[in-house]
């Protein structure tokens, strides 16, 4: 079976749009587009770079693949990110879509769902998924995460997509590794730790 994970660039608050700037994802009146953009470094960009290089595919949903397509094409050769994003399979979940141009791409076709379901019993590398946020509501539901990478980025936007919305289900997850960076990024990885439990803390209990 392969993993699925996902990975985000998310603010104090838990939004995930647009933290790249440009014109990426100003839809709803979104006013504070490319909000994670003064905390990169060269540490961090290091580290995304490590991170892309374990993956097996791309997993994108519409509008992440319009702006993936249209960017990391135009990266100078040896850009460790940008070879490894173009030349990677990519899969596309899009009911707008008629076809896909960017190297190595094809659009999931019928129910994402189930359609992702079966990707991950295929063979092959860890499936990333990158931006993506409506794509991420719909895996999210569907239980189909096993990994969560979340860079948190100290900024409070107040609105906005955000990464956990209605319709997440609940889930216990474990931390398997945590860092900082100098600009106060926090990147945590988490995996799948079975169910969510319950219990009540009190100083009329033992959990106090």
């Amino acid at each position: 079976m392969r993993k699925l994970m996902v990975t985000a660039f998310m603010s104090l608050d838990g939004v995930v749009q647009a933290p790249g700037g440009g014109d990426e994802e100003d839809d709803g009146g979104f006013e504070h587009s490319g909000w994670g953009v003064r905390y990169f470094d060269e540490p961090l960009i290091a580290a995304m770079a490590e991170l892309t290089g374990r993956a097996g595919a791309l997993l994108l949903g519409r509008r992440t693949y319009d702006i993936f397509a249209a960017t990391w094409p135009l990266a100078k050769a040896g850009d460790p990110i940008g070879d490894r994003m173009n030349g990677l399979p990519k899969y596309v979940a899009s009911r707008t879509l008629k076809s896909v141009a960017w190297q190595n791409a094809s659009l999931l076709t019928g129910d994402v769902a189930a359609a992702v379901g079966e990707l991950k019993r295929g063979e092959g590398g860890e499936i990333q998924v990158h931006g993506s946020a409506g794509l991420v509501q719909t895996l999210l539901q569907h239980d189909l995460v096993d990994e969560f990478h979340v860079l948190v980025f100290p900024v409070l936007i107040g609105s906005g997509k955000r990464l956990f919305a209605q319709g997440t289900m609940p889930a216990g997850l474990r931390l398997v590794s945590s860092t900082a960076s100098a600009r106060g990024v926090i990147t945590g990885t988490y995996v799948r730790d079975g169910a969510l439990e319950y219990g009540v803390m009190g100083p009329e209990t033992d959990n106090w």
